[in-house]
């Protein structure tokens, strides 16, 4: 996934749980449940982020593998 749908999705997410802790504040009654979804939101966002900086971390890995396969003596600096 392309960095501008990751950090969509994120700005997505995070609106979501706020809204939750915004609607928490006016309905005490429900506010352990919507504080709990805020809480799963913003795990769906920093996984979109770990996912997506993981993946990147991984493509630069290989790279770095197949230059210094090759012999470059400079992928190890």
């Amino acid at each position: 996934m392309n960095r501008e749908a990751v950090l969509e999705n994120v700005r997505r997410y995070r609106a979501i749980a706020s809204l939750h802790r915004q609607t928490a504040a006016f309905r005490p009654d429900q506010s352990w449940s919507l504080l709990g979804q805020a809480r799963e939101w913003e795990c769906r966002a920093i996984a979109e982020l770990e996912s997506y900086f993981e993946g990147i971390a991984g493509t630069v890995q290989h790279f770095s593998n197949m230059r210094l396969a090759a012999g470059d003596t400079h992928a190890m600096a």
